[in-house]
């Protein structure tokens, strides 16, 4: 009885050991680049604007060995959409999650909940959150203010020099941090530097290019007078520059879009668009992905990143810097 029970200890004891060194063995070794996944999600995949953001996270993912999902509902209307999105992506516990709130007040509470689980990183556009690990944007109030001198100078050019007159500010939807920054910045540098010029309409669309060209139209037929319009994001330039097009007043009046794509870019050589501030998207996808991976490691990363804006008009559109912005590679 003893042998058996001598043998049984010295076999307990040998798998114990053997447990051991398996435990300092798995302790040990490296976690594969593969095991981790820092999804992002975007206000919508189907716009131009926004895939350029995701084919910056995926070229992080690529140089990082990062495995990035790309998420995002199919309008920025879809609010309730993006936040369904947000909880499922938590649930699946990322080392972190890269995110462009749709809208600012409505995102908030989710971002503070999925803060407490995992790093938020968060990538164009505020949310009424305090939880952001760290925020990488345009500085939209600024970038305003540049769509503001760019107005102004399509009008003093069209009008012998005199900046003055009528114009107009169409904002895509109301509630977005992004947009009501530059919708911000725009109005303070017209009070500021262009006391000629008298906004006499701050309109809001619902996200579509059509409404857009309706309210243009509307404010072409209402304002024979009209100098120019500043178009706020993307999909409001194509509906505002439309709007011109069809009523033959490139050159008359002057607009000032966000962002650019191939249909911005032809308005922008036709002469129907003054000019385009354009931001650097892809940066914002890349680096988004890049601060998560610090961040979910306990580096320390910067609370907040300008990720910088410039005005694009036809005089300078060839220029290197400015023709990487307009074209960026989505491969």
């Amino acid at each position: 009885m003893k042998f058996v029970t001598s043998i049984l200890n010295r076999r307990a004891v040998m798998a114990l050991a053997a447990a051991s060194m398996l435990a300092g063995v798995m302790h040990s070794a490296p976690v594969s680049a593969a095991d981790v996944t820092i999804p992002i999600i975007v206000k919508d995949t189907t716009s131009f604007y926004w895939q350029i953001v995701l084919a910056g996270a995926r070229k992080a993912g690529k140089d990082l060995g990062v495995n990035v999902p790309e998420l995002g509902a199919q309008a920025e209307t879809d609010v309730n959409g993006q936040i369904s999105i947000l909880e499922n992506a938590v649930a699946g516990n990322p080392a972190a999650v890269v995110i462009a709130p749709t809208e600012a007040k409505a995102l908030g509470k989710p971002i503070d909940e999925a803060a407490a689980k995992v790093k938020v990183i968060g990538i164009d556009s505020g949310a009424d959150s305090k939880a952001f690990t760290s925020f990488l944007t345009t500085d939209n109030v600024q970038g305003g203010r540049v769509a503001a001198d760019g107005l102004a100078a399509a009008i003093g050019a069209a009008n012998g020099g005199k900046v003055e007159g009528k114009v107009a500010l169409i904002t895509a939807l109301p509630g977005a941090g992004s947009l009501e920054q530059r919708a911000q910045g725009f109005k303070e540098q017209l009070k500021a530097k262009y006391p000629g010029l008298e906004l006499v309409a701050d309109k809001y669309a619902d996200g579509q290019a059509t409404t857009g060209l309706n309210i243009a139209t509307d404010l072409i037929t209402a304002n024979p007078d009209l100098k120019g319009i500043f178009a706020s994001n993307l999909i409001m330039a194509q509906g505002v520059g439309q709007a011109i097009a069809e009523n033959k007043l490139a050159g008359k009046v002057g607009l000032i879009g966000f962002d650019s794509d191939e249909k911005l870019i032809k308005f922008l050589n036709d002469g129907v668009i003054s000019g385009l501030v354009v931001q650097d998207p892809y940066r914002m996808g890349y680096d988004g992905i890049k601060t998560a991976l610090a961040a979910s490691k306990g580096e320390k990363v910067e609370a907040n990143v300008d990720t910088g804006a410039n005005l694009v008009t036809k005089a300078n559109m060839k220029d290197p810097k400015i023709d990487a912005l307009l074209n960026p590679k989505l491969n």
